[in-house]
């Protein structure tokens, strides 16, 4: 597995600054940017010009958000499951309190009128734990993960649900899995990806039909195992650029890693956070990179090499 740094010799320049933890872009033809802002509550809109203004106020811990059909914005909320620490000029997600008893959800916001309207908290009559991270397969419906919370001693096994937009259905497809966080879908839709946070690990499933995941693993519910970082690394968000290659935010040592479609290459693309937790794609081309810096509270950007992968959005 071949590794390089070419990622040392982009440049990215600050959008906005003084954001709480954010989080889940999305880039907007109009060149703003929506974006959650999780110590906030808030789904906020970042100008050209970085000025912010809040959209809604979603309350909880908006964690991801996605764009929807008539322009609405979907919401994966956590349910406040962060404490909050402020570490110099760093703030940081701190452990689940003891106190904290749930209350992830599904949420879609009306960006014009800031109305927030909860779609799903549970699955089969299990309440949904801290849901994180989504995407639009174009077929009317969404996947999205639930990275559960760790408590003391116990952590929750969560998995990947798939639900649809119309609030009629939701399933757990993948179950379990370890801490699962970023998710986001091939150019062709055929083939999922899952990042779980603290096993440094990108899983891969194919996507025969819509809201069907199947797993070529010895031992389910794992796919594939694409990559697996190796040191102190966590992932965290991911996107899917045009050629295939799986953008993941990486923790620790700050930055987004690049993963081939095939998995025979792993790039890094360091930036100065130490918790670079997702991007999206924008521009006129798709070429520039919004990247959130969460631990700084910085929205930044820059010219990619390739060409983002434009998102369904029914």
């Amino acid at each position: 597995m071949s590794v390089s740094h070419y990622g040392a010799r982009m440049e990215f320049t600050d959008v906005a600054t003084g954001l709480r933890f954010p989080e889940g872009p999305v880039a907007l033809d109009d060149g703003s940017v929506l974006l959650v802002e999780i110590a906030r509550g808030t789904l906020s809109r970042v100008a050209p010009d970085g000025t912010v203004s809040v959209v809604a106020e979603c309350g909880g811990g908006p964690n991801g958000a996605a764009l929807g059909p008539d322009g609405m914005v979907w919401i994966t909320n956590n349910g406040d499951c962060f404490t909050w620490i402020e570490f110099g000029d760093l703030l940081l997600p701190g452990p689940t309190a003891a106190e904290w008893s749930g209350g992830g959800c599904i949420q879609r916001v009306d960006p014009t009128s800031g109305a927030v309207e909860v779609v799903y908290t549970e699955c089969d009559g299990i309440p949904l734990r801290a849901p994180n991270d989504l995407v639009l397969d174009g077929h009317g419906g969404f996947w999205f993960t639930d990275h559960g919370v760790r408590q003391g001693r116990t952590s929750d096994r969560t998995g990947v649900f798939y639900a649809r937009l119309d609030g009629s259905a939701i399933r757990e497809v993948i179950f379990p899995l370890d801490a699962p966080n970023g998710i986001g879908l091939s150019p062709a839709g055929d083939r999922l990806y899952v990042a779980e946070t603290h096993t440094g690990r990108v899983w891969a499933w194919d996507v025969p039909e819509p809201g069907v995941a199947v797993g070529s693993g010895l031992m389910e519910p794992h796919g594939e195992l694409l990559a697996g970082l190796e040191g102190d690394q966590l992932l965290d968000s991911l996107a899917v650029d045009s050629a295939g290659n799986v953008c993941v935010g990486t923790l620790q040592r700050g930055g987004i890693t690049v993963i081939a479609a095939d998995g025979s290459s792993v790039e890094h693309v360091p930036l100065d956070d130490p918790l670079v937790t997702n991007l999206a794609f924008g521009g006129p081309d798709l070429q520039t990179a919004f990247v959130t810096c969460s631990a700084t509270g910085r929205l930044v950007a820059g010219r990619w090499p390739r060409p983002g992968l434009r998102l369904a959005h029914h």
